[in-house]
């Protein structure tokens, strides 16, 4: 974990400087479109960034304890025998992953590649971090549907030996009402679980204790940012933002590398689960061993903490990496003010907007938002705080977010105080939703954003043909109307309509007898909503039918912004029967 120092990786694997560039390297040589060399990353390699204390979702884990077992000196070597996917080891059976949470991983990546194809996720970084994490979700101890058969829960983080994350989920996910626990087979803790859960398996719901969820929400949680894991520098970014240590990002790329050499599956159950985790030494209050696993060893007094030495200055050659200064969701690169010692955070009593605007804004549906959202920290006197983490937060019935695809972003103020959320896009949603501005780990008072998704307009409607629409009565009208919406002259793609027969040209009301549509079930209905134009702006309304009264009627197609076209259809007998009286009211009764 963060708060230990100077543990060094077992002497005898590649170094961690050659691990990390390999990877890298492993990692541009298959992303497409991949160009240039990675950007090197500056700081000194192999200890630990000390974290006594962190923000409630200043990574996914909270700096919680890790599985430091290394890969095996020998690469497992593929099989040629293996004709179908990944090749088959017949090396270490540390190459092997339980079959379920190997199946997890993967459908993660694929729909990471659809979702957010320029992420360049690799499902080898998910079962890395899975398996430093939780060994594998214990050696692949879980149900069919992916549910771990006995919760995986870490240490209380209550600042003793751990970082400090008093409770944010009530003890709802770890049980624990008074501080936070890493929970589930990807360790993440309840504050980030609550923004960056997922439903991996589709039954309905996000748990971390299930390894399809917890894999799908490591994959977007990694994603964020519009981070590019095809490079070192984003790559380094993801892994760190994950559990803030060096000596952490060292061995996730070490298993990266070796599963990208050659992995297999194996039964659930039956994977190995490591046996060294970084808090060794400390007291442990949770977080049990697996069956068979050594039983953990006496808990040592924990030492006095010694004061943290200056970084040394960074050695090119070796290729260490460090995270990017101010970058969102990157450890922040400050010091550990000594204990007592009030943050930035402390000072904040509330956050206003830093906008002269107001805090409401539209947009129109598939459009960016104009306006940034942002907040500014401010004392009780009204100066600015900078160096503050604001969450913003998008909540209601909405398929708006931010740029990268999040519905959260956490940004830290500048020195004026003001901190701006990622740009806001509009979904095809519309209605109203929140945007609300919190400081993170402090009770101030936050900033609220009323935003509002309008419709796709179009201000002209036209009917793509001039062939009369005629019908016999109880018949079916032969051609479909279709119509074209434009936009200050321009095509209007993904336009709502509504189509209705009217009873006239001044009465715009649904008729109850002539022409009708079927519904689902067959039934005439007369009305027809959630009708949408292709990229042409064209839509073809479904085949009209007849009652058994004749006349002339109206269709009347209608758009956002004004656009309007009214149809004529006529309904009426053959030659040798329109001699006798009709028996139709007209179209207007």
């Amino acid at each position: 974990m963060a708060a230990h120092k100077g543990r060094r990786l077992r002497k005898g694997a590649a170094t961690t400087a050659a691990a990390a560039l390999a990877v890298a390297a492993l990692s541009a040589s298959q992303a497409p479109g991949a160009t240039g060399a990675p950007e090197p990353l500056q700081t000194s390699a192999g200890h630990s960034t000390p974290v006594p204390e962190v923000s409630a979702d200043g990574n996914a884990t909270g700096n919680s304890p890790y599985y430091t077992d290394l890969p095996p000196l020998n690469s497992p070597l593929p099989s040629p025998s293996s004709t179908i996917g990944t090749p088959v080891s017949r090396g270490e059976g540390e190459a092997g992953i339980p079959a379920t949470v190997l199946d997890a991983y993967q459908k993660a990546e694929a729909e990471l590649r659809a979702a957010k194809p320029g992420c360049n996720l690799p499902w080898q970084l998910l079962a890395a971090i899975g398996k430093v994490e939780s060994g594998q979700a214990r050696g692949g101890r879980v149900r069919a549907d992916g549910t771990t058969i006995s919760p995986i829960i870490g240490p209380q983080l209550d600042g003793n030996g751990f970082a400090l994350i008093k409770d944010t989920d009530h003890g709802a996910y770890d049980g624990n009402s008074s501080y936070d626990q890493a929970i589930g087979p990807m360790q993440f803790i309840p504050s980030t679980w609550a923004w960056a859960g997922r439903d991996g398996n589709g039954d309905g719901k996000a748990d971390p204790n299930n390894v399809y969820d917890a894999a799908l929400a490591a994959g977007h949680y990694l994603c964020r940012n519009g981070w590019d894991l095809s490079t070192e520098r984003d790559l380094h970014r993801a892994i760190l933002s994950y559990n803030n240590s060096t000596d952490y990002l060292d061995l996730v790329l070490s298993w990266v590398d070796y599963y990208r050499k050659g992995t297999h599956s194996v039964p659930d159950g039956s994977g190995g689960v490591p046996r060294h985790r970084s808090d060794d030494g400390l007291p442990r209050t949770s977080m049990p061993a697996a069956p068979g696993a050594a039983e953990p060893k006496p808990s040592k007094p924990a030492k006095p903490a010694k004061p943290a030495k200056p970084a040394k200055p960074a050695n090119p050659s070796k290729g260490s990496p460090s995270p990017a200064p101010g970058t969102p969701g990157s450890p922040s690169p400050e010091p550990t003010p000594p204990a007592g010692t009030p943050t930035p955070s402390d000072t904040v009593d509330h956050l206003v907007s830093p906008d002269l605007d107001g805090t409401e804004l539209t947009a129109t549906a598939g459009d960016a938002f104009e306006r940034r959202i942002g907040a500014r920290a401010v004392t009780k006197d009204g100066k600015s705080v900078a160096k503050v983490r604001v969450r913003f937060t998008i909540s209601g019935d909405t398929d708006a977010t931010f740029t990268g695809g999040e519905r959260v972003a956490t940004i830290a103020t500048d020195a004026k105080g003001v901190a701006l959320a990622p740009q806001l896009l509009a979904g095809e949603k519309t209605g109203t939703f929140k945007v609300t501005g919190v400081v993170v780990g402090h009770a101030a008072k936050g900033v609220g954003y009323t935003a509002t998704v309008t419709p796709r307009p179009a201000d002209k409607l036209v009917r793509t043909s001039d062939t009369a629409l005629t019908c016999a009565p109880g018949g079916e009208f032969a051609g479909q109307v279709q119509v074209k919406a434009t936009y200050k002259g321009a095509p209007a793609a993904k336009v709502g309509a509504t189509a209705t027969l009217i009873k006239s040209a001044a009465n715009p009301t649904a008729n109850i007898v002539g022409p009708y549509f079927k519904d689902a079930d067959g039934q005439p209905v007369r009305t027809l909503t959630g009708l949408t134009t292709d990229a042409n702006g064209v839509v073809t309304l479904p085949k009209l039918y007849a009652d058994l009264f004749s006349g002339t009627y109206l269709l009347r197609v209608t758009t956002p912004g004004g656009g309007s076209v009214t149809v004529e259809l006529k309904v009426a007998a053959t030659a040798s029967a329109s001699a006798s009286p009709s028996p139709s009211p007209s179209a207007s009764s």
